[in-house]
């Protein structure tokens, strides 16, 4: 079946176990899904999992109809990317040359005249075609946030993991960039991911939202069904009241218990 499936993921660090049980309902084409929960719930080593960094034992992880287990590093990797929630990379590369490897990934390093455009157009869309000629090592961590975000959608994959891509932004290029991620999934029909602790950005930019907490995937739906969710205030700890914006979006108000 398309789309993506994860069924009995488990995952420990020794005997610590992060992710218990782990399952969730196929997440279809051309949408985007928010994963949320409070810190140290374990969206990150989910990712992980997925992508095949971490390595689950008796786990199912299926994209369109593919059991990922199955592929080779390399080929997980192209069919899957991972965008993780640090920047990192050698800052005396130029923020091009960064885009540039992503975009040659796993295809051959010789640069033809069409990735040079290609990387042009990425960093252009992306908001940051002024920084192209940069220094890694000059970026604030704004910046290098959003030159991460453009090395994931400069590749071409099936399924786009986004590790709190908007933590380090200010409020209008969070917006833009969640745009950009959400548009980008919706044209490629591809399978999204991202991982927010804003339940509004959640709210506004998901079509659908996996709360997870203590490694438990607790609640899956659509965002109004999951942000009414009893769960939702017990696991972050917080009173929530949701109301209706002028524009009829979900609004999330929290209040400290």
């Amino acid at each position: 079946m398309s789309g993506l499936t994860v069924k009995n993921l488990n995952f420990s660090y020794g005997s610590h176990h992060i992710l218990k049980d782990v399952a969730f309902d196929t997440l279809q084409k051309g949408q985007l899904t928010a994963l949320i929960g409070p810190n140290a719930a374990g969206k990150s080593t989910l990712f992980k999992c997925i992508a095949g960094l971490n390595t689950s034992r008796d786990s199912s992880v299926t994209l369109n109809d593919t059991d990922l287990s199955t592929l080779s590093g390399q080929e997980r990797l192209r069919r899957v990317c991972f965008m993780p929630q640090f920047f990192a990379a050698n800052a005396a590369l130029t923020v091009f040359d960064v885009v540039m490897m992503a975009q040659k990934q796993l295809r051959g390093w010789r640069v033809s005249d069409d990735d040079t455009k290609a990387v042009a157009r990425a960093l252009d869309a992306g908001g940051i075609g002024h920084l192209a000629e940069a220094y890694v090592g000059e970026l604030s961590g704004g910046q290098a946030q959003m030159v991460s975000v453009v090395q994931a959608l400069v590749r071409q994959s099936e399924a786009y993991l986004f590790d709190e891509p908007t933590s380090a932004l200010d409020l209008r290029h969070q917006l833009q960039v969640l745009s950009r991620i959400r548009e980008a999934i919706k044209n490629r029909d591809a399978i999204g991911m991202v991982a927010l602790h804003d339940l509004n950005l959640a709210a506004h930019f998901a079509d659908h939202l996996i709360l997870i907490g203590k490694g438990e995937i607790l609640a899956q739906g659509r965002p109004d069904e999951v942000l009414r969710d009893p769960k939702i205030a017990e696991i972050y700890g917080v009173d929530i009241e949701l109301s209706t914006g002028p524009r009829e979006d979900l609004l999330v108000h929290a209040y400290a218990s």
